[in-house]
């Protein structure tokens, strides 16, 4: 079973969220916080796999609230849930740790199948989703990331780099393992070592610090 936990400040947004998930026979929801200053505590009460975080609550916001979250041991998946398909607070909660992100009024099904994915250590950001977020990203502070990014790429081997660069343009391990002529298992094994490397916690964030470094 995937443990689910639900944040948000809307009553009827948790309760039609519980209703989609509990429809499904091997995803649970185990609690529920109406804020995101209240979310460490619920995580730390229900031991979810998975939390849906609202983007826009009153008290502690969802990136505020998934920076808090990646931060516990064990750390549960993020997934954001916001209004909009793109925006700044989105790319905040990215960089902040989130597995990906859901509009509220994705489908029923495909909000399952991404709680499912995101357990499973995947992303839920499609190759467009992702072109759209990384135009989000310039800011004063873009030559500061990109000297702190470019060091970090520096530390990886040729083909590590190749990796990185195919995932940040969306690319699952199966495209990466066709363009590269490795085996899916090798992928797995160079995402790995990525994710240590780099100090990041989910492809999201190497995605961010390719695009931040170019």
């Amino acid at each position: 079973m995937v443990r689910v936990l639900l944040v948000d400040d809307d009553a009827l947004v948790r309760e039609g969220l519980k209703i989609i998930l509990s429809s499904a026979d091997d995803v649970e929801v185990v609690g529920e916080a109406d804020d995101g200053a209240n979310a460490v505590a619920a995580v730390r009460a229900h031991r979810p796999d998975v939390v849906l975080m609202d983007i826009r609550m009153a008290q502690m916001d969802g990136i505020a609230a998934t920076a808090a979250l990646r931060r516990l041991d064990p750390a549960p998946q993020v997934i954001v849930l916001t209004t909009f398909q793109a925006d700044e607070q989105v790319v905040g909660a990215l960089r902040a740790g989130a597995s990906g992100f859901l509009v509220k009024d994705t489908p029923p099904l495909d909000i399952i199948n991404a709680v499912r994915l995101v357990a499973a250590g995947q992303a839920i950001i499609s190759p467009s989703a992702t072109r759209t977020l990384l135009a989000h990203f310039g800011d004063t502070h873009a030559i500061a990331r990109r000297q702190q990014a470019t060091a970090r790429l520096a530390t990886l081997t040729d083909r590590e780099r190749e990796v990185a660069t195919a995932i940040s343009s969306g690319a699952s391990n199966a495209d990466v393992a066709s363009a590269l002529f490795m085996s899916e298992a090798t992928v797995k094994a160079h995402v790995s070592r990525l994710l240590t490397k780099l100090d990041v916690t989910n492809r999201v964030q190497i995605a961010i610090l390719v695009h931040d470094a170019s």
